[in-house]
């Protein structure tokens, strides 16, 4: 790498890899900290090994792909937990909430803080317990209820 960036020298991966952490603190997700550390990896190699250039790159491909395709989803939230982040309603799944408008033809409301979101279900009337048991695109289809839980 030092024969494209010869005033860079021996940094020249670890400023790859320095930008990466950039872009990845720039854009959202978590992607370009894995191509980080390969490149952070490929720039210790560098230090113990006389690489061309030509190996270096081959080298940071592979392990970019490995990291991306292999490392990346063991490291998951804890618990396994979905990430329901901008998609709210997957967190009401399995909740129960008191209908604020009757559910009739098949379609109600409920009121979940300061929001009404369309339930689908079996007819039942205002004030009654229903469970979201799934999200159907912008609505919940929900089932009775004996409660809150």
């Amino acid at each position: 790498m030092q024969q494209f960036f010869p005033f860079l020298g021996g940094w020249t991966w670890w400023i790859i890899a320095g930008l990466l952490l950039l872009v990845e603190l720039v854009l959202p997700g978590v992607f370009f900290i894995w191509l980080a550390l390969a490149g952070a990896v490929i720039g210790v190699l560098d230090i113990f090994l006389d690489l061309s250039w030509q190996v270096e790159i081959a080298l940071f491909a592979v392990l970019s792909v490995v990291l991306v395709y292999f490392v990346r989803p063991r490291f998951s939230l804890p618990g396994g937990e979905p990430n329901n982040l901008n998609q709210r309603m997957y967190g009401y799944v399995g909740r129960s909430y008191v209908l604020d408008e009757a559910i009739v033809n098949g379609r109600g409301k409920v009121r979940i803080d300061d929001t009404l979101w369309v339930v689908t279900g079996a007819d039942r009337g205002k004030g009654e317990w229903v469970k979201v048991k799934a999200v159907d695109g912008a609505s919940f289809a929900v089932e009775p209820a004996n409660g809150p839980g």
